[in-house]
């Protein structure tokens, strides 16, 4: 019988998919993935998808150079992923959590300006007052200036890239003050030739 043994870490995690609107795909996922330094945290790559664990910093530090290497191609980029912290048993690459705090991709990445479309969503595991939590996110968002709208089973939100980013990083981290084990969905879309409209308008 295996035994899930539960552990105590507080590495973050996230788990995504790329995919570039284009003929040459692998070609843009392959150099971006190439162009970003992972050496701080444990990734892998299988058929599916991508995940990055580590510190915090260094897990939104390698996503968000990992997309807009590829959206700075201008074909329309779509980010599909999950961050987590506190899940129970993980534990594999805990010795990442003693990298320092520098970022290796923010230099580079820092002048890449990239409009993006986002929906998020925030799940805070076992309080009750859930919805709190979630608010203070959206909250969050509303400061930041990215805020367009709730929608279904989510959050909207459309502005540069970098501040997106910090946003969610934000709302991520502020939610951990309430509940031990926090997910959040992003779904992420860049170079659309879709006419930007009012999310949820089926028109």
């Amino acid at each position: 019988m295996n035994e899930q043994l539960c552990g105590t870490s507080r590495i973050y995690g996230c788990r995504f998919s790329l995919y570039p609107m284009c003929d040459n795909f692998i070609e843009v996922i392959k150099t971006a993935l190439r162009e970003v330094d992972t050496s701080k945290v444990w990734i892998k790559t299988d058929n599916v998808s991508t995940c990055v664990r580590g510190r915090n910093e260094h897990v939104f530090d390698v996503v968000k150079a990992i997309y807009l290497h590829a959206a700075k191609t201008g074909v329309h980029v779509v980010l599909n992923g999950s961050f987590s912290v506190g899940c129970p048993g993980d534990s594999e690459g805990d010795v990442y959590l003693s990298e320092d705090d520098v970022l290796l991709n923010e230099e580079k990445s820092k002048d890449i300006s990239i409009e993006t479309a986002m929906q998020f969503a925030l799940y805070p595991m076992g309080i009750p007052y859930y919805m709190d939590v979630i608010m203070d996110g959206v909250k969050t968002a509303k400061k930041q200036g990215v805020f367009v709208a709730g929608v279904h089973y989510a959050t909207h939100l459309d502005g540069d890239t970098h501040t997106i980013f910090r946003t969610i990083k934000d709302a991520f981290l502020s939610s951990q003050k309430e509940a031990s084990h926090v997910v959040m969905t992003v779904n992420l879309s860049a170079n659309s030739p879709s006419t930007k409209r009012k999310p949820g308008d089926g028109k």
